[in-house]
């Protein structure tokens, strides 16, 4: 009698090599957007050169990436955990590709402001629904390793963008021109594999009653209950360390031009790649640690970053603000990590894409609003005070992140898997 075949439901897991090949492929629309997050850092001095305006403006400017975000993952986890990965994932990279074509062909503030809204929607809906797609590739066995994948391709394309568009703007011609056709090519492909990508067939959307409709799907991002104390703890060293980077983003190139007296765009994008890569590397080396370890060494990282900050702006020392940039990059390599490693280990898959929406909340919002208070006050007292109270604050912070990690010890205390 023949072996009867095994017939595969659609929208079941593929193979074990095809699905090892594809975890790290699912990776790479999360990369391709996160590059174009930051790729406009080197560029600013530029902008600021030919259009002409003020820190204050330019962290205004950087905010509005902030505003677009927040916007999208109040929609985008949602959609994302009802319709699936893949319907929220091809607009946002189509969103994307119309943000490069605003930023090569930008010439007023207005437009700098449009294309960092644009960018920031097309974050929002992958950091909720590609990250989520991460785990859903590698499936229930691989959670732990879909986290750590998915939060390094987030920081790499974050470091990638700015070094990219630093060296290509300094050794080519039409800088933002090329920067920006450079970067539209990389979302091309990003698209080609989110539409090959196996994906799981979505939950689909609960029974409504009438008049909820519209409450069920746009809405505040959550936790299911139960989870709620592990969204707090990974905030609480996310947000601060996000905040630190955001600054560094807004502000370095302004830093830079202080302390060595050059708008070279390529050593701008090198200190953005240094807290990236920072950011990237951390992650492997701990990823084997308790949570409950790295959501600590988080913290105490953004808190040692602000003291350097202070050492560079007061004693004009690029390598303490590479330092700073580094423990940065670290500070928020390990929130992010031991973040989403608690949300991985206890949200269902059909709510987790809502979750990572709510954890990207609580650490973008400080990340919006401190860096711009920070810039207005270097327009108004100098750049060195206003970087000296921004790094009292969220020095501050640090430390009450890791005291409410240390309060929550029994929820952080999970050992890896």
């Amino acid at each position: 009698m023949p072996h009867a075949r095994t017939i595969r439901a659609p929208g079941s897991a593929p193979r074990q090599d095809a699905r090892t090949r594809w975890i790290w492929l699912a990776g790479w629309p999360v990369t391709a957007v996160f590059v174009l997050s930051n790729a406009a850092t080197p560029l600013y001095v530029l902008w600021q050169r030919d259009i002409g305006f003020s820190k204050g403006t330019l962290t205004v400017v950087f905010a509005f990436y902030i505003v677009g975000l927040l916007g999208s993952l109040l929609v985008s986890g949602v959609l994302s955990d009802r319709l699936g990965r893949r319907p929220v994932l091809l607009p946002a990279l189509a969103l994307a590709l119309l943000a490069c074509g605003v930023f090569a062909t930008a010439g007023t503030v207005t437009a700098l402001i449009v294309a960092r809204l644009l960018t920031g929607i097309a974050v929002g809906a992958t950091v909720s629904a590609g990250m989520a797609a991460v785990t859903d590739v590698a499936g229930p066995h691989r959670r732990r390793l879909a986290a750590l994948l998915a939060s390094s391709a987030m920081v790499f394309g974050a470091g990638l963008g700015p070094l990219l568009s630093g060296v290509l703007s300094e050794t080519l011609p039409a800088p933002a021109v090329t920067v920006f056709a450079v970067e539209a090519v990389l979302l091309v492909t990003a698209v080609l594999v989110v539409m090959r990508m196996p994906l799981p067939r979505p939950a689909g959307a609960p029974a409504r009653t009438a008049g909820t409709a519209v409450r069920t799907w746009i809405r505040m991002p959550g936790v299911p209950r139960g989870s709620a104390v592990r969204l707090v703890l990974g905030i609480a060293v996310f947000a601060p360390g996000i905040t630190a980077t955001s600054f560094v983003l807004s502000l370095g190139p302004s830093l830079l031009f202080g302390l060595l007296g050059t708008g070279n765009r390529a050593v701008a994008g090198g200190l953005a790649f240094l807290m990236f890569a920072a950011a990237t590397g951390v992650q492997f080396a701990v990823q084997r640690l308790p949570r409950r370890t790295v959501l600590l060494a988080g913290s105490a990282a953004t808190a040692a970053a602000m003291a350097a900050l202070v050492a560079a702006v007061h004693g004009a020392s690029v390598t303490a603000l590479a330092a700073s940039a580094a423990l940065a990059g670290a500070g928020q390599g390990m929130g992010q990590l031991g973040g989403l490693s608690l949300l991985n280990a206890a949200v269902p898959p059909r709510r987790l894409a809502e979750a990572n929406a709510a954890f990207n909340i609580g650490g973008y919002v400080p990340a919006g609003l401190l860096p711009v208070t920070a810039g207005y006050l270097s327009d108004a007292a100098g750049l060195t005070t206003g970087a000296t109270l921004f790094a009292a604050a969220l020095a501050a912070l640090a430390a009450a992140g890791a005291l409410i990690v240390l309060a929550g010890r029994r929820h952080a205390d999970d050992q890896p898997r």
